[in-house]
């Protein structure tokens, strides 16, 4: 029978029927791969082997959500990032860099979710004995756990159908593949069909189904956009592999917010929840040392205080270093030129490197003037006062923006010791503990002169 010759981009998963130089869809160069498909599998579509009932209109107020109440994961950092737990029927995209802890993770939330319900744990990537060598160390075990190694996708779903489970895992996407499709597995199309046969057994049957997915070299998650399209939730498992420290953050949730953050530990027996984030990300905190200052964003509803370091150096070079850790990069170089214009501090000659400890990456426009006031105390060498925090967001005249949440940040700092508050000029109430010393600035001159 004769094959039809297709070629998908594998950036974006577009189709053509010719090769392409520059894909049409995402202007990504020299990413259209070929495959051959027989004729009846290119027609055949997803939904004509998942669905057998006609759909109707439904009119809103007689569409019952009783059975669509949250239960928890039994990881509280888990279920914070999830908006308060996993939603029955959701299907939840869990994408992490090799290593990071991934299936580390959700292993140890098949130990807490199967005291009350039926898990099936599908590897693509180990055998059983190495499923249950790991599930050793972790010290997991239940009744209610079972195991699958298995890539076959049909085979899956056969077992799946079998064992009726109220959650399964599948680790990971990039591993399973259709056997009517003549890619390999990780390809565009692979994942495509695969992820959208699960979703339909998701919201079918309702079960949570939880997808491992891994990242290429750019950090974005590898396959097809279309991929986080057709997911309820996508997580996104960070941190420095060299470090203890892990956050899961949720990039999308259709039954939450994507400002939550959980925290995480990795030690030899799994990972563990960090329940005080800023007392952990501050520990070590050199006293007396230049350079540093202590930041206070907002991580969804939770306060989280952390250390921004600079160091100032004259430069040995013609065109002086500029290098960032855990803050945008474009942001410090347009808070260096601030600082040169505004301030004074004439920084045209040195390098700098700012750095956030614990491999946290800060992105809430808050942290500017810690960020301000760690550079001019490394500039001038002259540590800041003990016990001192920021929040603050720098504009381009240099003066200082309002933040929000300014009296939850207060009282976080308060409670983990911190006595001084720099801030910009703006109404707190009256709910400030008494014994803080708030110090308003209206610029970043003034705020430098206040401190240093």
């Amino acid at each position: 029978m004769k094959q039809k010759t297709l070629f998908l981009c594998n950036e974006c998963g577009y189709e053509s029927a010719k090769w392409f130089g520059k894909c049409p869809s995402c202007g990504a160069w020299n990413t259209m791969s070929e495959f051959k498909v027989k004729p009846e599998t290119a027609t055949r579509s997803v939904l004509a082997d998942t669905s057998h009932t006609t759909s109707k209109p439904v009119r809103m107020d007689e569409i019952e959500t009783e059975n669509e109440a949250r239960f928890g994961s039994g990881i509280g950092e888990l279920d914070r990032v999830l908006g308060g737990g996993a939603v029955h029927g959701s299907f939840v995209l869990v994408g992490g860099e090799p290593g990071i802890g991934k299936s580390t993770l959700l292993l140890q939330m098949c130990q807490e979710m199967g005291r009350n319900a039926k898990v099936l744990y599908v590897s693509g990537e180990e055998s059983l004995r190495q499923i249950r060598l790991r599930a050793s160390r972790l010290h997991i075990s239940s009744s209610n756990l079972y195991v699958l190694a298995e890539t076959d996708m049909e085979q899956i779903i056969q077992e799946t159908d079998a064992l009726a489970p109220d959650i399964l895992i599948v680790d990971s996407i990039q591993t399973v593949y259709r056997r009517e499709l003549q890619s390999a597995p990780g390809g565009t199309t692979q994942i495509k069909e695969c992820a959208m046969l699960l979703m339909q057994y998701a919201k079918r049957h309702s079960v949570t189904i939880f997808i491992v997915g891994h990242v290429n070299k750019e950090g974005t998650l590898a396959g097809p956009k279309i991929l986080e399209h057709m997911v309820d939730c996508v997580l996104y498992f960070e941190g420095e592999q060299t470090g203890p420290f892990r956050c899961l953050r949720a990039a999308k949730n259709r039954f939450g917010s994507t400002n939550e953050i959980g925290v995480f530990e990795m030690s030899d027996h799994g990972l563990l929840e960090v329940q005080n984030p800023s007392a952990a990300m501050l520990a070590g905190h050199p006293a007396g040392a230049a350079g540093n200052c202590i930041a206070c964003v907002m991580e969804g509803t939770r306060p989280l205080l952390a250390e921004v370091q600079a160091l100032v150096a004259k430069t040995a070079f013609g065109v002086p270093r500029r290098t960032a850790a855990g803050v945008d990069y474009n942001r410090m170089v347009l808070l260096l030129a601030i600082l040169e214009k505004r301030a004074g501090l004439f920084l045209s000659n040195s390098d700098a490197y700012v750095n956030v400890v614990g491999g946290m990456r800060l992105e809430e426009p808050a942290v500017d003037l810690p960020m301000v006031l760690a550079i001019a105390s490394s500039f001038r060498d002259k540590p800041l006062p003990e016990g001192v925090m920021s929040f603050g967001e720098v504009g381009l005249t240099g003066e200082l923006r309002a933040v929000n949440c300014a009296a939850q940040r207060i009282w976080e700092a308060y409670r983990l010791g911190f006595h001084t508050c720099i801030m910009p000029d703006q109404d707190l109430g009256e709910n400030i503990p008494k014994e803080m010393n708030i110090v308003r600035v209206k610029s970043v001159a003034d705020a430098i002169r206040a401190v240093l």
